[in-house]
């Protein structure tokens, strides 16, 4: 079901809901726009929306301008930061955090404040992922490389930096029931893990035989600690145990139609996931409990490259049998925005 749209100021390619209690209903969307030329630039933004799809409501309220963004995500709740806050990866080799602050006129909901941000590497940064306490940052870089970046209020710090893979790493994603591990992905079909504990990293393993293509998203099962879905340019959702890593479960792969550029789980429902197909739109999968995986619903309302996604986290009152779940998705050429849900995903 469609609840509203819009084109944003530049090439759209990251949405993220705020996962915090206190601003669910905000919503992050990212862009990334190259501008030709003899010396060409690389210029985004941040925009903030609210967002409340049971009444139709869809308002932007703050707008940042800032180098090109890669990929922008909040900080876990339940670490030791429990206010909202916001990192940023750009092609200025920068990662950057800001605060969603509160506005003196309620009504206008929220702002970000930059709070820090350090150059971290001359190359560019692609993608970024929290550690559940949220006291460091792992960073995907455009020349395969990995950073692990400490944070703390204010303050960031590169604590290593190791050659990860061959060409870009687009993924990388901490293991969220073992924080010491991180998982990464790349341009070089190669599906990596590796342990945080060495100095450098020490690479716990490496799959480059099963992904036929470039490696796009990386995301661990919320409520299994030994599964996790990856996402290719082949096309294929892939089911891993991490226990046993040489092959997919069972061989368990879904074809989605399109570069599998994103995937977001369900933030209540096991085995829901959400999935940016690139030039096959949207799509919401379900994996069941014999791993086999299930394309329940398709979304074909960007005309572009389907890039951003993500559920918003809603309160469940006791006694709602049928809460829809609402979603955010964007395209990059298009620099479409669009709000909507699932007609086939209800939270029981």
């Amino acid at each position: 079901m469609e609840v509203a749209n819009c084109c944003l100021d530049g090439n759209a390619d990251a949405v993220e809901f705020c996962p915090h209690d206190s601003s669910r209903h905000v919503l992050a969307a990212a862009t990334y726009t190259l501008q030709e030329g003899d010396c060409p630039t690389r210029f985004g933004s941040i925009s903030l929306f609210d967002v409340d799809a049971d009444v139709g409501r869809f308002e932007l309220i703050h707008r940042v301008e800032t180098a090109g963004i890669f990929d922008i995500k909040w900080n876990p709740v339940g670490g030791n930061v429990d206010r909202p806050l916001l990192a940023q990866a750009d092609a200025d080799g920068c990662l950057r955090i800001h605060a969603l602050e509160c506005s003196p006129d309620k009504e206008k909901g929220g702002f970000l404040r930059d709070i820090v941000g350090e150059k971290i590497s001359s190359s560019m940064c692609l993608c970024l992922d929290w550690s559940p306490s949220a006291t460091s940052i792992v960073v995907g870089l455009s020349d395969g490389s990995v950073s692990a970046v400490s944070f703390s209020e204010s303050q960031l710090d590169v604590i290593q930096e190791w050659k990860a893979h061959d060409f870009e790493v687009w993924a990388t994603s901490f293991d969220i029931h073992q924080p010491q591990l991180v998982y990464t992905g790349s341009d070089d079909c190669k599906f990596s893990c590796w342990d945080l504990r060495d100095s450098p990293a020490n690479a716990v393993f490496q799959n480059s035989k099963i992904h036929k293509m470039g490696v796009c998203c990386i995301a661990k099962f919320p409520s299994d600690p030994n599964r996790l879905v990856t996402g290719s340019y082949d096309e294929y959702l892939r089911v891993w145990d991490v226990r046993s890593i040489s092959r997919p479960i069972n061989e368990t792969s879904v074809h989605l139609g399109g570069g599998v550029w994103r995937l977001k789980h369900h933030p209540y429902v096991p085995g829901l996931i959400l999935a940016a197909c690139m030039h096959n739109g949207f799509a919401v999968v379900k994996i069941e409990e014999d791993q086999k995986g299930e394309v329940i619903e398709t979304y074909s309302q960007h005309g572009s490259l389907a890039y951003g996604a993500d559920w918003q986290r809603k309160e469940l009152l006791q006694g709602d049998k049928q809460k829809k779940t609402a979603v955010a998705t964007c395209s990059f050429y298009d620099r479409l925005l669009r709000i909507w849900i699932p007609e086939n995903v209800n939270v029981l």
